[in-house]
């Protein structure tokens, strides 16, 4: 495991599946990336319309979630951010690879922040295959960095930690609190950070990452979701079961390791 850290002057693409993907998975990270002077880009895929949250109709939901996100990237302040709004569960993963390349192109990005395999949520698991499917026709070799989306990573894959300590506390609480209409949870993710900070003896949260070459990213993702084992948990309402997702799991967990560890070559 190595610390987070940036040279600056990098460009940085987040792909977020939904609105609030990118403030819970990497925005402590997202934030000492801009203090240093990267140009982040933020990519939202999906509307949210399919969140059941206040009651809202779906066209009523996926408007507030999109006024969301772009309060969450101004109090980030990220100005160039991208609403591709594909209607959350009636998307085609060869639409979205389309768009994801055109992004690539026009980005140029030196690091990607995605959703991958560790998951629970079939919608990750479609846009980290549209990636894959989009690096494979990409020449760019960036570094893409898994984020831990209400899935732990664990020990196992976890490689990169960000210490959010040296961040302004308020400012990434408040990109998160941006996404009130998620509030159930995001709170859980927070949890996860502070288990990620208490297990590599940082203080407050913390971001857990699984930084590997595009190269490897897309052969991870190439095969299509309806193969992936579906052994992953999340965290749920209740805190007390959390460490069920740390053990849901770990199997596959070690196996995707071992096949990382057998290409060191190309990591």
């Amino acid at each position: 495991m190595k610390p987070w850290s940036t040279p600056g002057g990098q460009r940085v693409l987040v792909i977020a599946p939904h609105p609030d993907d990118e403030a819970c998975g990497c925005g402590g990270a997202l934030l000492r990336h801009l203090t240093a002077g990267d140009a982040v880009t933020l990519l939202y895929v999906t509307d949210g319309r399919g969140s059941r949250a206040l009651g809202l109709a779906p066209d009523a939901m996926a408007a507030r979630r999109q006024a969301e996100a772009a309060a969450c990237a101004a109090v980030l302040g990220v100005s160039d951010w991208q609403w591709l709004g594909l209607p959350e569960w009636a998307w085609e993963i060869e639409t979205l690879a389309s768009r994801l390349l055109a992004a690539l192109e026009g980005v140029q990005p030196d690091v990607i922040y995605a959703p991958s395999r560790v998951d629970f949520h079939p919608e990750h698991w479609k846009v980290a295959h549209a990636l894959a499917a989009a690096l494979a026709q990409w020449p760019g070799a960036p570094r893409v960095r898994a984020m831990a989306l209400q899935v732990p990573l664990g020990a196992s894959l976890t490689n990169v930690v960000c210490s959010t300590s040296s961040v302004q506390a308020q400012q990434q609480a408040a990109a998160i609190a941006a996404h009130a209409s998620q509030a159930y949870s995001t709170a859980r993710t927070q949890r996860m950070r502070r288990y990620t900070a208490a297990a590599y003896g940082l203080p407050g949260e913390a971001e857990a990452f699984w930084d590997m070459s595009a190269a490897r990213y897309q052969r991870l993702h190439a095969a299509a979701p309806s193969t992936w084992p579906a052994v992953f948990r999340s965290l749920r309402a209740m805190p007390w079961t959390d460490g069920l997702a740390y053990l849901w799991g770990w199997r596959e967990r070690r196996a995707l390791r071992k096949e990382h560890e057998g290409t060191r070559h190309d990591n």
